[in-house]
């Protein structure tokens, strides 16, 4: 794993945050996908086994999605 080396500000370098921003937007489009799909299956006749389960994703989805805004937030605090 690369070391983060932050400057004297107290701030990400503008490459690395760059980067971060890349990969929280491409996370933003998988985790849309999921929760998409986790919807459309909530939608659907399941047994009780199956929608706990659809349920699982869909909670797991909403909380990385969650997570994946705070981050955003942070890196917007370093520009």
């Amino acid at each position: 794993m690369t070391k983060i080396v932050m400057q004297n500000s107290g701030k990400l370098p503008s490459d690395v945050t760059s980067q971060l921003r890349s990969m929280a937007h491409d996370l933003s489009n998988a985790l849309e996908t999921i929760l998409q799909a986790s919807y459309l299956l909530g939608q659907a006749k399941l047994d009780g086994h199956c929608k706990k389960w659809t349920e699982l994703i869909d909670t797991a989805a909403k909380d990385a999605a969650r997570l994946n805004r705070e981050i955003r937030e942070i890196l917007k605090s370093q520009a």
